[in-house]
């Protein structure tokens, strides 16, 4: 594995940090999750999987929408 300076948690776009916080605020609430702002080092692994994975699944679907 390689050792990069990059952390995989940094936005590719600085900008987008807010909109990324918001997105995940949105997808915790539908999965019926909690989270705060700032450290959720309470989740259980199933709680944080399960926001992660509704993430994916709302990129998916627009982007499915996107090639409509």
């Amino acid at each position: 594995m390689s050792n990069n300076s990059k952390s995989s948690n940094n936005p590719v776009v600085p900008e987008a940090r807010e909109a990324l916080d918001r997105f995940k605020m949105e997808a915790a609430s539908e999965v019926g999750v909690n989270l705060k702002q700032g450290y959720n080092g309470d989740l259980t692994s199933r709680e944080a999987g399960s926001v992660g994975g509704q993430m994916v699944k709302k990129m998916i679907e627009a982007y499915e929408n996107s090639m409509k």
